[in-house]
C-alpha cells in the first residue's frame, strides 16, 4: 500500500498526464509570438539560426506522438492526406535539386529548409486534434487574443517609449542583438521584422472585430484600436493594402454601417499621422525623369537618398510626354558630380583629362526620359527576386529545385513555391490552403448570422494573409506560419461543433 505522499505524487502525475498537451499547447500560443528570436546556434553559409522554439516544437511534437500511441488522443483525420503528400513533395524536391539538379549546394541547409514546413504544420494536426468543444475553443482563443494584445502593445512601446527589438532583417541583426530604433523606424515588436508583424496583425483583424460582434464587449474593439495603430507603425504597405481590402469589405459583409464609418475615420486618422506609411505609400510609384546611357544601358536617377525616404529603383515605364526638358544640363551635372562621388568611394581619383573625357561621354551618351519609376524595394522584386523563381520553376516545373535552392527570400510565397517546389508541390499546398478555406466557408453558410461572425472574420483574415503573401514570404516566416496553422487547426477542430 502506497503512503499518503506517494498518492499524492501518483495523482500529480495523473493530473500532468492528462492534461500535458494543455499545459504545452497554452505555452507555445504566448511563446512563439512574445519571445524574441533569439539565436540558439547558427548555420554554417546561412544566416538562418536554430532557436529554442524549434526544439520547443520538437518536444510537443514528440510527446503528441506518444499521446497517440497510448490512445490518450484522437488524431484528427482531416486533411492529414494532402498534408502527407506535400510533406513528400517537399523531401522530393530537396532530393532531386541536391542530387540531380545540384541546385542545393549546402545539403543540410535544403534538408532544413525542407524540415522547416513539416515543422510549421505539424501544429495544424496537434491543435485540431486537442480541441474537442467550442468551450476548449474559447479556452485557448483568449489566450491568443490576449498575446496579440501584448504584441501590439510591445511594438507601440517601440515607437514611443524606446523599448528594444530583436530583428532579422539583415545577417548583422539576426545574431540577435538588442536594437533601438530610431524615431523614423518601422516597428517590429517581437518580431524579426516590421513585415512579419504587420502580417501577423493583419490576419488577426477580422477576428478581433468578429469577437467584437459576438461577445458585445467593448474592449475587443479596443483591442482592434491596438492592432490597428500597430499596423500603422509598421508602414508596410501591403499589409496596409490587405487590411483595407479585408476589414472594410468585412464590415460591409456584416451590414455593420456605425463600425465601418468609425473603422474608416480610425484608418484615415491614424494613417495621416503616420509620416513613414504615408511617404511610403506617395513613392511605391513616382513620375520622374531619368538619364539611361544609351551605350551602356545604364540608369542614373537624379535624387537625394535619406534614412527617412524610400529611394526609387531602377526598374520604369517610360511615358511618351517628353516635355519640358529644357534643364537637361543641370540634371546631368548632377550625375556626372554623383559619378564623381561613386569613383572617390572606391578609391578611384580622375586626372583633369579623364575628368573631362567622362564628362564628354556621360554628356554624349545620355538620354532623358519622363518616366514612372517603381521604389527600390518593388524594383528588386520585379527584377531579381521573381524572375530568380521564375527561371527556378522552368528549370524543372514539375518539382522545382528545391528548398533553399532561391536564397532565403523571395517576397512573393507563389513563385517561391513554383520556383523551389514546383507544380507538384505548389498543387498540393494550395489544394490545403483550398480545402481549409472551402471548410470554413461551409460552415459558414449554414452558421446563424451571430454564430457566423468567427467563420466570416476568420475568412477575411485568411483572405488579407493570401495578398500579403503576393509580395512577402508569409507562410515562411516562423512566428506568422505557426499562427496561421495553429488558428486555422483550431477553427478545423470546431467545423463539426456548434459555436
Amino acid at each position: 500500500m502506497l503512503s499518503k505522499p506517494m498518492n499524492k505524487l501518483l495523482n500529480w502525475f495523473k493530473i500532468l498526464d492528462k492534461n500535458i498537451l494543455k499545459i504545452l499547447f497554452i505555452f507555445f500560443i504566448l511563446f512563439i509570438p512574445l519571445y524574441p528570436k533569439f539565436p540558439l546556434f547558427d548555420i554554417e553559409y546561412t544566416y538562418i539560426y536554430i532557436r529554442f522554439e524549434d526544439f520547443f516544437v520538437v518536444f510537443i511534437t514528440a510527446i503528441f506522438l506518444i499521446q497517440l500511441l497510448r490512445k490518450r488522443i484522437t488524431l484528427n483525420k482531416k486533411f492529414l492526406v494532402p498534408i502527407i503528400l506535400f510533406w513528400l513533395a517537399d523531401f522530393l524536391s530537396f532530393l532531386c535539386g541536391y542530387y540531380y539538379l545540384k541546385t542545393i549546394p549546402v545539403d543540410y541547409i535544403g534538408f532544413l529548409h525542407a524540415a522547416r514546413r513539416i515543422e510549421y504544420m505539424i501544429i495544424f494536426l496537434i491543435v485540431s486534434s486537442l480541441i474537442k468543444s467550442k468551450k476548449d475553443f474559447f479556452f485557448y482563443f483568449k489566450f491568443i487574443l490576449s498575446t496579440l494584445f501584448i504584441v501590439a502593445f510591445y511594438g507601440l512601446g517601440q515607437k514611443f517609449f524606446g523599448w528594444p527589438a530583436v530583428q532579422t532583417m539583415n545577417p548583422e541583426y539576426a545574431k540577435g542583438y538588442l536594437l533601438f530604433l530610431t524615431p523614423e523606424a518601422r516597428i517590429s515588436s517581437t518580431f524579426a521584422g516590421h513585415y512579419d508583424l504587420a502580417s501577423y496583425i493583419v490576419f488577426f483583424i477580422p477576428l478581433v472585430l468578429s469577437f467584437y460582434f459576438l461577445k458585445k464587449q467593448f474592449r475587443y474593439f479596443l483591442l482592434f484600436i491596438f492592432c490597428l495603430t500597430t499596423l500603422v507603425f509598421t508602414a508596410s504597405r501591403v499589409s496596409y493594402i490587405a487590411y483595407i481590402v479585408s476589414t472594410l469589405p468585412f464590415l460591409i459583409f456584416l451590414k455593420k454601417p456605425k463600425v465601418l464609418v468609425t473603422v474608416i475615420i480610425l484608418t484615415i486618422g491614424l494613417t495621416l499621422l503616420s509620416n513613414n506609411l504615408t511617404s511610403r505609400l506617395k513613392r511605391t510609384f513616382q513620375v520622374k525623369r531619368i538619364f539611361v546611357n544609351q551605350k551602356t544601358g545604364e540608369v542614373f536617377i537624379p535624387q537625394t537618398i535619406t534614412s527617412k525616404e524610400l529611394p526609387a529603383g531602377s526598374f520604369y515605364v517610360r511615358l511618351n510626354n517628353q516635355r519640358d526638358l529644357n534643364d537637361n544640363d543641370a540634371y546631368k551635372q548632377s550625375i556626372i558630380e554623383e559619378k564623381e562621388k561613386q569613383l572617390k568611394k572606391q578609391g578611384i581619383i580622375l586626372s583633369d583629362k579623364e575628368r573631362v573625357d567622362m564628362i564628354a561621354s556621360l554628356s554624349a551618351n545620355l538620354k532623358p526620359m519622363n518616366t514612372i519609376l517603381s521604389d527600390i524595394s518593388f524594383a528588386t522584386r520585379l527584377q531579381l527576386e521573381w524572375p530568380r523563381a521564375i527561371k527556378a520553376f522552368l528549370k524543372n516545373p514539375l518539382l522545382g529545385t528545391g528548398p533553399s535552392s532561391i536564397t532565403e527570400a523571395t517576397d512573393n510565397d507563389y513563385l517561391r513555391w513554383l520556383g523551389e517546389f514546383g507544380f507538384v508541390g505548389t498543387a498540393l499546398f494550395l489544394t490545403i490552403l483550398f480545402l481549409i478555406a472551402k471548410t470554413i466557408f461551409q460552415s459558414a453558410k449554414i452558421s446563424h448570422q451571430k454564430q457566423g461572425y468567427l467563420w466570416w472574420g476568420f475568412l477575411f483574415g485568411y483572405f488579407a494573409l493570401l495578398i500579403n503573401a503576393s509580395y512577402i514570404d508569409v507562410f515562411e516566416a516562423s512566428k506568422v506560419a505557426y499562427n496561421f496553422w495553429l488558428v486555422s487547426g483550431m477553427f478545423i477542430a470546431l467545423t463539426k461543433k456548434s459555436i
